[in-house]
């Protein structure tokens, strides 16, 4: 079992998982996280937990600490500086020979999270839950190593002695300081002896060397006279404690060799002051610091800024003749407050007024405007709304039926974007009222049917709307008109047909009877129940003709024509017409046809006089309150806006004659009238809504410099909703304005001196050893008492004074207590004025003191000069323009109105304005002085245009063009064209096409039956066979057309046969056939039937009947006709078709917004031609097309800007280049095709120039040792302070000017308050060996490769050379200094080699830095190019030089001859090719011969050898030579065939003499 058990335990083992999220219900550390614990095999899979042993089992729950948001406030990552750069170990333990950018490393930093307020570490994963942990390690580049770099030597100083031997010097400095591991500085001073004439007078070898002064000592306590006056002179203040002591010094008499000798060596009359009056120096002592000031932040938020909290501390003794200055006195930091009792922070937001009403003028472009007329504008408009900045109440709701109005505050403390200001809007277009065409007149009938009252009745004609008028109160015209009438009726028969003609008494023939067919119809003309009619007269059977055989036959008569006049008058009568003509003669013995009177008949029409009336109505009146009508639900809404009560509205309604006016009521029917007055639903009053006023704004708080300006205060309210139907009125003032109670004026600080104190000498016991001292005179020091004063002499802390009033004065001074010997002056008084004389002079003056008055030497002006002159300064002064012109700036608040009408953001800024250029004035020395001397304010100015914009101008539309088709739809279009296009950022063009034209098009409709053809009656048949007895036969008849305009009362006017459809135009000639007396007569064929489907079997039939039957029996013809029915023939299909949609069509009012585009629906027959829309409608086509479309035309916006702000303060205080801008801000970028924003969104002018002044350090002085007749040790060495002017720029260096002009200024030099004018030094004595002064830092390097920083800063360097004045004291020299600083604005800098030309085997190399200075190292060593290419062994041979290539070779000219082991063996004179000219005459043959190789020379020098030429030269290049010789022989050719084309033309006698060229066998020919 145990071993099982052991077994068990290898082979199963516990597995933890990751531990889950920290659990629990209070933040921090009580939480509590869980993780999986599993049992596993060691082949992976799981098993049961008790396979595990037990108390190996990892727990499964620990307690954690629960993150919550808040500890976000509370926990932060702290994160170190990166450790040092630390190499990787590479690979190959190979450096390479040329380090390039440096090695690879890795660098590290510790990170821990820790609680903010105390720094006490936390656990990682507080801070991960909110930040994940910043990395703690990066790759890092270790650098190469960066040698010491330095400048050139400067030249040799001169010699260290004026006689004898002496030392030259001279000395480098130190350009870049070692880095990396790089290597030491080179020596920075050289050596080397000089000699002068020798020396008359021996050398001295002994100098008087000063030694420094002590530090400063109490006098001992032992004398007591001293110590009571000390006790006197002692300055006791609360911050200060001032007392005198003294110093002494030694002074030595010093052996060239630096060995010290005794006094007497140097036998000097009067030894130095070895002692002087001093200041015991006091450190600054201050308080330990305050506690901490609460946190100016006392709410807790994320977002807004953190505050801050202060601590101080005051002084507790000022320092009294120490360098260093007092600490900081106080201290700030940025805090949060947290904690449960903290509220969260008061937040903000913007809040918004009501839309303004909507408005279309500033969408119009200047087009537009000048036309005028903008009344009733509509469609796409622009509205706006103020914005103001409120306190946010998250409880508060927005809106609750009334606007919740808060109180505005500082638009600053909203942080939020800021709401648009302005949108697009609408204002509805109002659609015109659109009516039918008039009926025709009705029956007379009573006014009402149901109450007919006496005879009195009326005719009337009536009109349909067809388009309601919306989106205003577009009143529609009267829809009825009425003429007074006698006999009216209700019903009346209505004649629809007569019935066929009955002959009398049941003959076959002659004079008979037809019966009409009729119905009843009402007033309006519509088929009624044959009972209403029971009262009217029945149309009785009307008298007619069947003719016999052999008699005359009229056709029936035609319907009657339209009538002549609408009404009847004194003048005009109404006439209809109607007609019948003759079918057939009549035969013998036949009933003869009528005269042609008889086939014509005329009736009156329209008998009812002219004279109509009408009701007309007048506008609406105003809606007013119905107090009868209360119970009305207060919620209803009309046309969506909430209405509160019933009112009700009236209107004027009266009866007009036409083209006459007014007349009584009972002219019009009664029954009929409109009505006058209705009910009205009422809005609610809406009262002007503002919010309270803002807090006022706050006064200056501190307190005022000098003047007493009144400040005012203000506050203001903003309107948040306008008042509308009679609601209460806005208060008339929004802002209000008082006056700030008078701040405190400032106190104003100053320090006040106190009178010198008694002159203080050094204690008699340190002066008694010295020879000739005197117990009562001498330098000495003096202190003062000062005092901090207000403005008004009232007692002050000294703290103020400290804050406000500058420096603090000097505490001592140094004083002399005349001894016996010296000369007593008073002051220097001031010099006298100059009074402006040019070249004057001005005086000042001092007396003589005391017993000096009787003293000779004192009276001695040469040496004592009582009276100082000075010339008087000569001011010339002149202006001359600095700087670039402004920009174009117009006259302060200049607002151009165009058309006395001001749209904002439209005309913002054009037209004339004036730009500036700066004046500066100088005086005679060029130097800069206030402007106001020159008589100039300032400024040149010149006058400028802004130009205006102008907006691109159309034509106004063009008029209609007739619809393109004359039947069904078509479409009609209108147009613009460009008439100037836009320019300086006007409004652009829409879309042109390429003839500058814009275009509308839109759908019409042309009713198909406007124009109508209209026949007359066929003519009687005119037989053309003229040769028959009897008047029949074949013939031809005619008709009259017309194209006539076809109205509701029939056709009227004869109108353009063009207007009327060609294709559908009737016959107006027809053959025919006039039936001889015995035929048979048929009636006119009636119309075809319509065929029903198209077919072979399908026909459609005509129809005929017999008037007159034939004589003798003789058969009629078929009364019938059919004919196939045929696709576009004699029987079509109809459709419907629709049309493209129109444009975007806006009303005649709108620029812009929503229209609507249309589309037509055109009945179209199969054969493609447009009919009337009745054939589709007869089949009951189904319509399934959208007709109208809603559309949107953008609107053009403007850019719109806001105000110009105000000049901002000038960029600088004074000089040259300071400038003024101001700006302004899109408030309404543009859309669409409105006018873009300009680019110049903000414009600059220069300040008035002021001059510059400052305090500046003249040149330090040479070091010079004070005390008579010492030669060196410890001096001083001064600079002065003097105030300059400058024109601001760092170029600039100034100009010295008098001190006054300084006087505001504080003393402060470099940012430097301490000014300090002298300092000690230190003068070598003749042979010591000391460090020069610093050199100046040295440039800003970077380290760089390859031009690129590699980021490891910037570094600058100075250094100081040691001089050496005698070669025995070297061992004493101390070692050169350098010192280096970090800085900022570095560059990266290469060095290169540098090399000049050849002068023989040598050259010069030297190391250059980027920008030019040449340096020694920097330089990589193994790339350092040759200065010397000598050959070894030298060439000696005459023409020979040393080649680069290090080998000898020879002069140009000369060929070389080399020995067989390739050394030159001698230089030989190159072979010369001479050409004969045809001039010469007498030489035969020109030779050049080179000497025979093979012969030995006369001078036997390389016996032995064989030599010979070398075409070839060492490099293995062609020589020079031989090109040569190869282009002598090029010419020589070119020469013979010219000579040879030339010969036939020359003279006999002229023969060419024969050229030959004499060879010696020599291969390099």
């Amino acid at each position: 079992s145990h071993s099982v058990h052991l077994k068990k335990r290898h082979i199963f083992s516990c597995f933890p998982g990751p531990w889950g999220r920290c659990m629990g219900d209070d933040c921090g550390p009580g939480g509590i996280q869980t993780r999986a614990v599993w049992c596993a095999h060691v082949e992976g899979w799981t098993t049961l937990p008790t396979n595990c042993k037990q108390p190996e089992r990892p727990d499964n729950q620990q307690s954690c600490f629960r993150v919550c948001d808040w500890h976000k406030e509370l926990y932060d990552w702290q994160i170190g500086s990166w450790n040092q750069c630390r190499p990787v170990l590479s690979r190959s333990h190979e450096k390479p020979l040329e380090c390039l950018r440096g090695e690879e490393g890795i660098q590290t930093r510790d990170i821990t999270c820790v609680q903010k307020s105390n720094g006490v570490p936390a656990e990682d994963v507080i801070c991960e839950y909110f930040e994940p942990k910043p990395r703690q390690e990066q790759a890092c580049l270790i650098p190469c190593r960066q040698d010491c770099i330095v400048a050139e030597f400067s030249p040799w100083s001169e010699c260290s002695k004026t006689c004898g031997n002496g030392l030259q010097h001279r000395t480098r400095n130190v350009v870049a300081p070692p880095q990396f591991g790089g290597s030491a500085c080179p020596n920075l001073t050289e050596f080397q002896m000089c000699q002068s004439s020798p020396c008359t007078v021996e050398e001295s070898l002994y100098s008087l060397n000063v030694g420094p002064w002590s530090a400063c000592s109490v006098p001992h306590s032992r004398q007591v006279r001293q110590r009571n006056r000390n006790r006197q002179n002692r300055q006791e203040n609360k911050y200060w404690d001032i007392q005198i002591g003294y110093q002494t010094r030694q002074v030595t008499c010093t052996h060239k060799n630096g060995k010290t000798a005794a006094l007497s060596f140097c036998n000097q009359e009067k030894l130095p002051i070895t002692f002087q009056s001093c200041v015991i120096t006091k450190e600054c002592q201050v308080s330990e610091w305050s506690e901490w000031t609460p946190c100016s932040k006392t709410c807790f938020d994320m977002t807004t800024p953190k505050g801050n909290r202060t601590r101080s501390r005051t002084i507790r003794q000022l320092p009294v003749g120490s360098e260093s200055e007092c600490p900081q006195l106080e201290e700030a930091e940025q805090c949060v407050s947290q904690g449960d009792g903290v509220a969260p922070c008061i937040t903000y937001g913007w809040r918004s007024t009501e839309w303004t009403e909507c408005r279309v003028d500033p969408l119009l472009s200047q087009q537009d405007k000048r036309r005028g007329n903008q009344t009733a504008l509509c469609g796409g408009g622009i509205q706006t709304r103020e914005v103001y900045c409120v306190l946010d109440a998250s409880a508060a709701k927005y809106f609750n039926f009334v606007l919740t109005a808060s109180r505005p505050v500082d638009r600053k403390l909203c942080t939020g974007p800021l709401p648009s200001t302005s949108q697009l809007c609408h204002v509805p277009c109002p659609t015109e009222c659109e009516t039918s065409a008039w009926s025709a007149w009705g029956p007379c009938t009573y006014e009402s049917c149901d109450d007919p009252q006496a005879k009195k009745g009326f005719k009337l004609r009536k009109r349909r709307i067809t388009n309601e008028p919306t989106g205003g109160t577009g009143n529609c015209p009267h829809l009825l008109e009425a003429i007074p009438c006698e006999e009216p009726s209700c019903y009346d028969w209505r004649i629809t047909g007569l019935e066929e003609c009955i002959p009398d008494n049941e003959k076959p023939c002659g004079p008979g009877t037809q019966v009409p067919v009729v119905v009843c119809v009402n007033s309006d003309g519509e088929e009624v129940d044959r009972q209403l009619c029971r009262d009217a007269i029945y149309p009785i059977p009307v008298v007619c003709e069947a003719p016999c055989p052999k008699d005359c036959v009229l056709s029936m008569w035609s319907a009657w024509s339209s009538c002549s006049h609408t009404c009847s008058g004194k003048t005009t009568e109404g006439k209809q017409l109607r007609a019948r003509s003759i079918l057939a003669y009549a035969g013998e013995g036949g009933a003869q046809c009528p005269n042609s009177s008889a086939l014509q008949e005329t009736r009156s029409c329209n008998e009812h006089s002219c004279t109509v009336y009408h009701w007309q109505t007048g506008p609406w009146g105003q809606c007013i309150e119905d107090t009868s009508v209360s119970a009305f639900n207060s919620s209803a809404s009309w046309n969506g806006e909430a209405t509160c009560s019933v009112g009700m509205q009236t209107r004027k309604v009266i009866c007009v004659r036409v083209n006459v006016g007014q007349v009584g009521p009972k002219k019009c029917p009664e029954s009929l009238r409109p009505e006058t007055v209705r009910p009205c639903l009422l809005p609610c009053r809406k009262d002007c809504i503002v919010t309270p006023f803002s807090d006022w704004t706050p006064c200056p708080s501190s307190c005022q410099e000098g003047g007493v300006t009144v400040r005012k205060q203000s506050r203001h309210r903003v309107i948040i909703q306008l008042p509308a139907n009679g609601g209460r009125e806005c208060p008339d003032s929004l802002f209000e304005e008082r006056e700030c109670e008078a701040s405190p004026v400032c106190h104003s600080y100053r320090w006040k001196t106190h009178k010198w104190r008694r002159c203080q000498l050094v204690p008699w016991y340190v002066r008694q050893d010295s020879p000739g001292a005197q117990e009562t005179c001498g330098p000495g020091l003096q202190a003062r008492a000062i005092t901090c004063r207000r403005q008004d002499g009232g007692q002050a802390d000294i703290s103020e004074c400290l804050k406000y009033s500058g420096p603090l004065p000097p505490l001592t001074q140094m004083c002399q207590i005349p001894c016996q010997d010296d000369c007593q002056f008073t002051n220097w008084s001031k010099f006298s004025p100059c009074n402006g004389d040019c070249g004057g002079v001005r005086t000042r003056k001092r007396t003589l003191v005391g017993k000096s008055k009787k003293k000779d030497k004192c009276r001695n002006s040469q040496l004592y000069p009582l009276i100082e002159n000075q010339f008087c300064p000569c001011d010339k002064y002149s202006a001359q323009p600095v700087g670039n012109w402004s920009d174009c700036i117009l006259p302060e608040g200049k607002m151009e109105v165009l058309l006395g009408m001001k749209v904002p953001g439209d005309v913002k800024e054009c037209g004339q304005g004036y730009r500036y250029q700066a004046m500066a004035c100088y005086d005679q020395n060029n130097r800069l002085v206030e402007t106001s001397r020159c008589n100039s304010h300032g400024y040149i100015e010149e006058a400028c245009i802004i130009p205006c914009p102008s907006d691109c101008k159309l034509s106004e539309w063009s008029n209609w063009s007739r619809c393109s088709k004359s039947c069904g739809s078509g479409v009609k279009v209108r147009s613009k064209w460009l008439r100037e296009k836009p320019y300086n950022g006007g409004r652009p063009c829409p879309k042109l096409d390429h003839i500058n034209q814009v275009y509308e098009v839109v759908p019409c409709h042309s009713d198909c039956s406007q124009y109508i053809w209209v026949t007359e009656p066929w003519s009687v048949c005119k037989v053309t066979n003229v040769d028959l007895k009897e008047n029949c036969g074949e013939g031809v008849q005619t008709r009259k057309v017309r194209c006539m305009l076809n109205t509701v009362d029939g056709p009227s006017d004869t109108v353009e046969d063009y207007l009327c459809d060609p294709e559908d135009m009737p016959l107006g000639a027809r053959k025919c056939t006039l039936p001889c007396p015995e035929d048979c007569v048929m009636s006119e064929w009636g119309s075809w039937s319509q065929c029903s489907l198209v077919s072979s079997i399908s026909k459609c039939h005509n129809y005929t009947e017999c008037l007159r039957q034939p004589d003798d029996g003789k058969p009629c013809p078929a009364a019938t006709e059919a004919e196939a029915c045929t696709l576009n023939k004699n029987c079509y299909h109809y459709d419907y078709n629709v049309t493209d949609w129109s444009t975007c069509q806006l009303s005649e009012k709108a620029v812009c917004g929503s229209g609507i585009k249309t589309r037509m629906l055109d009945c179209v027959r199969s054969d493609g031609k447009s009919v009337d829309l009745k054939y589709c409608e007869q089949l009951g086509l189904e319509k399934t097309w959208q007709m109208n479309m809603s559309c949107v035309v953008e609107c053009p916006v403007n850019c719109q800007l806001s105000d110009w702000s105000a000049w901002s303060e000038c960029s600088q205080t004074c000089g040259l280049t300071g400038k003024m801008i101001r700006r302004r801000t899109i408030n309404q970028p543009f859309q669409g095709d409105g006018r873009p924003c300009p680019s110049q969104m903000e414009q600059f002018k220069p300040c008035p120039v002021k001059p510059c002044y400052r305090w500046q350090y003249g040149q330090w002085s040479t070091c010079k040792v004070e005390v008579k007749d010492a030669q060196c040790g410890e001096g001083t060495r001064v600079r002065n302070i003097s105030c300059v002017v400058y024109d601001g720029s760092i170029e600039d260096v100034g100009k010295v000017v008098d001190e006054e002009f300084c006087g505001e200024i504080e003393p402060i030099i470099d940012g430097d308050k301490k000014i300090i004018l002298e300092e000690t030094c230190t003068f070598p004595c003749p042979g010591d060996c000391y460090l020069r002064e610093w050199s100046e830092w040295s440039l800003c390097q970077l380290t760089c490769f390859n031009g690129e920083d590699l980021g490891f800063g910037g570094v600058q360097v100075r250094s100081r050379a040691v001089i050496i004045q005698d070669l025995e004291n070297q061992h004493l020299c101390p070692e050169q200094a350098l010192e280096t600083r970090p800085c900022n604005d570095g560059q990266c800098y290469e060095y290169k080699w540098m090399a000049s030309p050849w002068k023989g085997s040598s050259r010069t190399v030297w190391c250059q830095r980027s920008d030019g200075l040449n340096v020694t190292g920097g330089c990589l060593v193994m790339r350092q190019p040759d200065a010397d290419r000598s050959c070894n062994p030298p060439c000696s041979q005459p023409h020979a030089y040393c080649s680069e290539t290090r080998t000898c070779s020879c002069e140009d000219g000369y060929t070389e001859v080399m020995s067989s082991d390739g050394t030159l063996e001698q230089c030989t004179l190159i072979p010369v090719v001479v050409i004969p000219t045809m001039e010469d005459k007498k030489g035969d043959v020109k030779t050049s011969r080179a000497v025979n190789p093979t012969q030995p020379s006369s001078n036997q020098t390389g016996r032995g050898r064989t030599w010979f030429l070398q075409p070839f030269g060492p490099d293995g290049r062609l020589k020079t030579w031989v090109y040569g010789v190869a282009a002598g022989a090029f010419v020589l050719l070119i020469f013979i065939v010219s000579m040879i084309y030339l010969s036939p033309h020359r003279l006999q006698n002229n023969r060419l003499k024969p050229l030959t060229l004499a060879y010696d066998g020599d291969a390099d020919m």
